[in-house]
C-alpha cells in the first residue's frame, strides 16, 4: 500500500542500526509475491472452519511454505493486496453510511474548515508573501480536502496563492472518488491536482510553503507486535491455529491499565483468538523485533513479558513530512503539518482492531474484507520529529477544535440553515466531534511548523496549556 524512503539517522536521533531497518520498501511488491505464491500452489478454498477468503487462502500457503506472519504482513495483505485488498476494492464503500466506519470529515464540515483555518494562519505568520501548496496523505474520498478548500476559495488573497494539491493515494478506486469530488475545487481555483503512490514522490519545493495534513492515516499503517522476554524482544506471529507443524511458543495475553501487555503470574494455556488463526511468539527475536524493540528509549524501561505495537512506517513517514516542511534559512518557504487520529502519547500493546458494518469485529474476521488499524504512538512521532529540531505540539481535538471556534463555525452554520432537520444535523455533528467521551476524547492532534528560519519552537496556538487543563 505504501512506500516509504530511508530517511538518515541523524545524531541524537535512532540508531544506526534502525536507519539500516528503514531503507525503502515496497509493500505491493510483496504483496504481490505473495500472489503469486498462492497461484502457484492450490489452495483450498475452505477448511474445516468454512469459507476462506482470498487474503486467508494466501496466508495459509505463505504459513505453511515459509512460516508464521507478522502482524504488519498481515495488515498489508488486507488492506493493500493489489487485488484483494480492503482499500483496493472498488466494491467497498469504506466510508460513510454505506461503510464500515464515519471519519470527523463526514461528520461535519467544520472539522475541515478548521483545520484550513489554522494551517492559513500559520502560513501568514511564517511565509504569507510566498505561494502554497496542500498535501493530504490518505485522502479518503476526498471530502476533507474539499472542507478545507472550501475556506480556501472563499479568501481571493489566499486563493491565488495556493499553487497545487498532491493527494498520496495508491488506491484507483479512491482515486476516481476524489478526482469527482474536487473537480469543482480545482476549476475554481485553477491549481495543480496530482496524485502520488508514496510520499516519497511528492517533490520537495523550497519557494512553495508546504501544508501537509494526515487525517486518519497513521492507524492504518502496518504494525509489528512484539513481546519482551528475558533474551530481548520477540516478535508476536500469526499461524494456522491447527497446524501441528507449528512448534512456537505462545505469547502473553493479561493487559494492564496502561494497555501495554504484561505477563500473567502463571503461563495459559494457548488460546486461538479465532477458529482458523492464532497468535505465536517467535522462538528467538526476529529482525523487525530486534530494532523495532529499541525505536524509542521509553521501552527500555518496560517489564518481561510486555507486548507493544510498533509500526516502522511511521517513523520513516514522520522524518519525512519533517523534510518537506523544513525551512532553510536563505529563501526556503517552510511549513506546517497536522496528524490527526486515533491514539495518545504512549505506547499501545492491544489495539489492533478490525471494522466492519460500523462494528469492531474479530482481527482475524474475514481478512480483506475489513478495514483495520492500531492506536498512533504520538510519543514515537514526537521523539521522531524531536530528534530533527522539531517542537511538535499536542492537543485533544476536543480541546484543539474548541479553542479554534468549533461553537461559533457552528452556531454561524445553524443560522443560515432552512430547515430544523439541518440545524439539528450541524448540532449534532459538532456535539460528536467535541464529546470528551467520544471522538474529542480518543482522537489527538499534533501539530508541526516550520518557517524559513528552520523548525518553529515557539508556542502556537492553539496547542497551548489553559486554565482548566485541557488539551
Amino acid at each position: 500500500m505504501f512506500r516509504f524512503a530511508a530517511a538518515r539517522a541523524r545524531s541524537g536521533g535512532l540508531s544506526k542500526g534502525l536507519d539500516i531497518w528503514f531503507r525503502p520498501t515496497t509493500c505491493s511488491t510483496r504483496s504481490r509475491t505473495f500472489a503469486d505464491h498462492a497461484t502457484q500452489c492450490h489452495a483450498s478454498t475452505s477448511d474445516a472452519f468454512g469459507d476462506m477468503t482470498e487474503i486467508e487462502k494466501i496466508m495459509a500457503n505463505s504459513i505453511r511454505a515459509t512460516g508464521p506472519l507478522s502482524f504488519s504482513t498481515y495488515m498489508q495483505l488486507c488492506l493493500s493486496h493489489p487485488v484483494h485488498g480492503y482499500y483496493m476494492k472498488p466494491e467497498h464503500a469504506v466510508f460513510g453510511t454505506r461503510g464500515d466506519f464515519t471519519t470527523s470529515p463526514e461528520i461535519s464540515q467544520v472539522f475541515g474548515e478548521l483545520l484550513a483555518v489554522w494551517m492559513i494562519q500559520e502560513w501568514l505568520n511564517a511565509a504569507g508573501s510566498k505561494p502554497f501548496r496542500i498535501v493530504e496523505l490518505g485522502p479518503g474520498r476526498g471530502t476533507l480536502m474539499d472542507d478545507m478548500l472550501r475556506v480556501v476559495c472563499q479568501l481571493p488573497a489566499v486563493r491565488e496563492k495556493l499553487t497545487s494539491l498532491h493527494l498520496v493515494e495508491t488506491s484507483g478506486s479512491m482515486r476516481a472518488l476524489q478526482r469527482e469530488k474536487l473537480h469543482n475545487a480545482k476549476e475554481a481555483s485553477g491549481f495543480e491536482l496530482s496524485w502520488h503512490d508514496s510520499i516519497d514522490d511528492v517533490p520537495h519545493r523550497e519557494e512553495t510553503y508546504t501544508m501537509l495534513v494526515a487525517h486518519e492515516f497513521f492507524d492504518a499503517l502496518p504494525v509489528h507486535v512484539l513481546e519482551k522476554t528475558a533474551q530481548g524482544w520477540h516478535e508476536v506471529l500469526i499461524s494456522l491455529s491447527n497446524d501441528p507443524s507449528i512448534k512456537y511458543a505462545m505469547p502473553s495475553s493479561p493487559t494492564s491499565g496502561s494497555g501495554v501487555l504484561i505477563p500473567p503470574s502463571t503461563s495459559p494455556k494457548l488460546q486461538a483468538v479465532s477458529s482458523r488463526w492464532t497468535r505465536v511468539l517467535s522462538p528467538t527475536p526476529t529482525a523487525s523485533s530486534a530494532l523495532l524493540g529499541h525505536t524509542s528509549p521509553r521501552f527500555a524501561t518496560l517489564p518481561v513479558g510486555s507486548r507493544i505495537e510498533v509500526s516502522g512506517p511511521s517513523v520513516k513517514i514522520a522524518r519525512r513530512i519533517a523534510e518537506l516542511i523544513r525551512g532553510v534559512e536563505g529563501g526556503s518557504a517552510g511549513g506546517c503539518a497536522l496528524v490527526i487520529d486515533y491514539g495518545g502519547e504512549k505506547v499501545f500493546g492491544n489495539s489492533l482492531r478490525a471494522f466492519k458494518e460500523h462494528k469492531i469485529v474479530d482481527i482475524f474476521h474475514r481478512p480483506g474484507e475489513c478495514d483495520i488499524t492500531a492506536n498512533v504512538d504520538f510519543a514515537l512521532l514526537k521523539e521522531v520529529l524531536g530528534d530533527l529540531g522539531y517542537t511538535p505540539r499536542y492537543a485533544l481535538t476536543r480541546g484543539f477544535l474548541n479553542r479554534l471556534g468549533v461553537r461559533l463555525r457552528a452556531a454561524n452554520l445553524m443560522q443560515s440553515a432552512r430547515t430544523e432537520e439541518r440545524k439539528t444535523a450541524i448540532a449534532d455533528g459538532v456535539n460528536r466531534l467535541v464529546d470528551p467521551l467520544g471522538m474529542g476524547g480518543q482522537y489527538a492532534v499534533l501539530g508541526v511548523t516550520g518557517s524559513p528560519n528552520g523548525a518553529s519552537k515557539e508556542a502556537v496556538w492553539p496547542f497551548m496549556e489553559v486554565a482548566d487543563g485541557a488539551k
